[in-house]
C-alpha cells in the first residue's frame, strides 16, 4: 500500500517544470502515488505527460498573471476561478497528501484549493526574487523553499528553508561519448554550447550566427536556438550542430561541453555551475522580464562563476571578446566552482518535501 499521494503543479516555462521532473521519480521510489496538475494546452503537459505517461496529469484553466495593462486582465480572474474551481474537484478525487508547487500561472489555483482543503502546500522559488504566482500563492503555503540565501529576504521567514540548488540525477550520468555521437564533431575543438532558453533568443542566436565564421574556428558548436529558430542553410558547416530543443539528450551534450553561453534562468545555471561549466551569461533585461535573470547572473558574477554580458551590451564584437576572455578565465571559474557548495540531489530534496508535509514522517 502506498504512503500517500503528492500532487505536484508548476508550468508555463521549462523552468517551472524541470524540478518536478526531477522528484517524481525520487518520490515514486519512496513509495507515493504522483498526480500533477497543470495547464491544458501548457509546455508542462508536453514534458511531463512524455517524461512520465504513467503520471496521472490533470489539465485546468490557467490565466495569466500581468504587471501591465490589458484587457485581458479582466478576463483571466475568471479563468484562475474556473481553474480553482478545477482543482479542488482533482484533490477531492485523490486526496493527496501534500501539494508542492514550481511556480507559474496555473499554480496560484492549485495553491488555493489546497489551503481551502487544508492540504498542506509547499513552494519553490528558485529565482532570487518570488515570480508574481509565488507571491500570490505564498499566503496559501505551509513551507517555503528556496534556493539562494538572498531569497530569504522577500519571503515569510518563520515557514521557509534555504536549500541550496538541486540537479537531476541523470544530468551527472551524462556522457560525453554520446554527445559526440549525437552532435557527430570530427575533430578536438573545444565545444561551445548555445542555450537561449527553452524559448530561444533571437538576440543570442543572431549574436551566434553573425560570428559564425570566426567562431567555428575556434569551437565545435552545439546550437539549441528555440522552436522555429533553425536554419537550414547553416547545415553545411561540419562544426555547427542546431537543435530546437532537446530533453533527454541535454545531459550528454553538456557533458562534452567546455564552455556555455546562455540565459540566466536558476535551474540552467546551476546545473552549468554542479558539472563546472565556464559561462557567459546573457541575461534577459529588465524591459523582457520583471529582471531576474539580471540579479541571478550578478551572484554568479561576483562568486567568480560566471562572466555577465547585458543584452543592451551585446554587440558581434562585443561577443566574441567576451569569448576571448571566458577562454582566458577558464581554469579561474573552474576553481571557483569546485569550491562551492555541492547540489542537492533530487532524492534529498523529496524527502525533505515528504518531511514538511502535517503528520507525515519518512
Amino acid at each position: 500500500m502506498k504512503k500517500g499521494t503528492i500532487l505536484l503543479t508548476g508550468g508555463g516555462t521549462a523552468g517551472h517544470v524541470s524540478l518536478n521532473q526531477a522528484l517524481i521519480p525520487e518520490l515514486k521510489l519512496l513509495d507515493y502515488d504522483v498526480h500533477y496538475i497543470g495547464s491544458k494546452n501548457g509546455i508542462e503537459k508536453e514534458l511531463i505527460s512524455d517524461a512520465f505517461p504513467e503520471v496521472p496529469y490533470h489539465g485546468i484553466a490557467s490565466g495569466k498573471l500581468r504587471r501591465y495593462f490589458s484587457m485581458k486582465n479582466f478576463s483571466d480572474p475568471l479563468r484562475v476561478g474556473a481553474g480553482l474551481m478545477q482543482a479542488l474537484a482533482v484533490m477531492r478525487k485523490i486526496k493527496p497528501t501534500a501539494i508542492f508547487s514550481k511556480g507559474g500561472f496555473v499554480s496560484v489555483p492549485v495553491a488555493m484549493a489546497g489551503k481551502m482543503l487544508s492540504i498542506p502546500v509547499i513552494i519553490h522559488e528558485s529565482d532570487v526574487t518570488p515570480g508574481l504566482a509565488n507571491k500570490i500563492a505564498m499566503p496559501f503555503a505551509d513551507h517555503i523553499f528556496t534556493v539562494f540565501k538572498e531569497t530569504l529576504k522577500y519571503v515569510p521567514s518563520e515557514k521557509s528553508t534555504c536549500t541550496g540548488s538541486v540537479i537531476r540525477s541523470e544530468l551527472m550520468d551524462g556522457s560525453a561519448v554520446k554527445g559526440r555521437e549525437i552532435c557527430r564533431f570530427d575533430n578536438d575543438l573545444p565545444v561551445l554550447m548555445i542555450m537561449g532558453g527553452s524559448q530561444g533568443s533571437s538576440v543570442i542566436n543572431e549574436a551566434i550566427r553573425t560570428n559564425l565564421q570566426a567562431l567555428l574556428a575556434q569551437f565545435n558548436i552545439i546550437h539549441l536556438c528555440g522552436k522555429g529558430n533553425l536554419d537550414e542553410s547553416l547545415n553545411v558547416f561540419q562544426n555547427y550542430c542546431q537543435f530546437e530543443y532537446v530533453t533527454t539528450e541535454l545531459s550528454h551534450l553538456l557533458h562534452m561541453t567546455d564552455f556555455v553561453v546562455s540565459r540566466a534562468g536558476s535551474n540552467s545555471i546551476f546545473e552549468f555551475l554542479a558539472l563546472k561549466k565556464p559561462m557567459l551569461l546573457i541575461p534577459l533585461s529588465k524591459l523582457k522580464s520583471r529582471g531576474d535573470q539580471l540579479l541571478n547572473a550578478e551572484l554568479f558574477r561576483k562568486q567568480g562563476f560566471a562572466h555577465v554580458v547585458e543584452e543592451e551590451d551585446l554587440t558581434p564584437e562585443r561577443f566574441l571578446q567576451a569569448m576571448k576572455q571566458l577562454r582566458a578565465d577558464e581554469e579561474l571559474l573552474v576553481e571557483n566552482m569546485t569550491a562551492a557548495e555541492p547540489p542537492k540531489t533530487a532524492y534529498e530534496m523529496a524527502r525533505l518535501v515528504i518531511a514538511h508535509t502535517k503528520n507525515q514522517g519518512i
